[in-house]
């Protein structure tokens, strides 16, 4: 049996690129099945959450891969942010 403050103390990383995403701040729980059905991770803002606001994360539950002591793995898919001048493109 756990509690969701036994969570809240873990790590969310992303096994895709290894980034830590943040830490889980609630869960979203399906009240008729009673099953998890995602995790909302905290983020903090923008000059290490002194001046911006935290963003929230919605991760389905069937994204987590795996829970160890120390961490919450889960898988998202890769995005790549680009600048203007990085694009290249071919004729």
């Amino acid at each position: 049996m756990s509690r969701i403050s036994d969570f809240q103390t873990k790590d969310v990383v992303n096994v895709a690129d290894g980034k830590k995403l943040g830490n889980i701040g609630d869960i979203d729980i399906d009240l008729t099945s009673g099953k998890i059905t995602a995790v909302m991770i905290v983020r903090p803002g923008k000059m290490l959450g002194i001046f911006g606001k935290e963003e929230e994360l919605s991760i389905p539950w069937e994204h987590v891969v795996k829970i160890g002591e120390d961490v919450i793995l889960v898988r998202l898919q890769q995005t790549f942010e680009l600048n203007p001048s990085e694009i290249i493109i071919k004729n």
